[in-house]
């Protein structure tokens, strides 16, 4: 599986950004998806996930404020993140696990820059 994530950037505190993650190749075996982020100085923190039943969890921080969402014609999550602050700020990774035959396999893509000015 290979991940083509896009959509960080500058945003001051209260705006809004939409991440995507695009996902391609092996792609009937991933099971879950999800992005994680790490700011500056912290270790890296599950944002927001979903399984291939379709069930999503948020991490307390960002609940009410960020929504993932799904779109399995185009193989692709998005990470709608509202009301940004500052302490969102770090770099945002898409993340997935599939089945591969009979192994698990873990794949990642390249991170994407988010930015919140106070």
């Amino acid at each position: 599986v290979q991940l083509q994530a896009s959509g960080g950037g500058l945003v001051q505190a209260g705006g809004s950004l939409r991440l995507s993650c695009a996902a391609s190749g092996s792609v009937s075996g991933i099971y879950f998806m999800g992005w994680y982020r790490q700011a500056p100085g912290k270790q890296d923190e599950l944002v927001a996930a979903i399984s291939d039943a379709g069930a999503i969890t948020y991490a307390e921080s960002v609940k009410g404020r960020f929504t993932l969402s799904r779109d399995n014609a185009k193989n692709t999550v998005y990470l709608q993140m509202n009301s940004l602050k500052p302490e969102d700020t770090g770099v945002y990774t898409c993340n997935v696990n599939f089945r591969d035959g009979m192994n698990y396999r873990n794949a990642q893509g390249q991170g994407t820059l988010v930015t919140v000015s106070s």
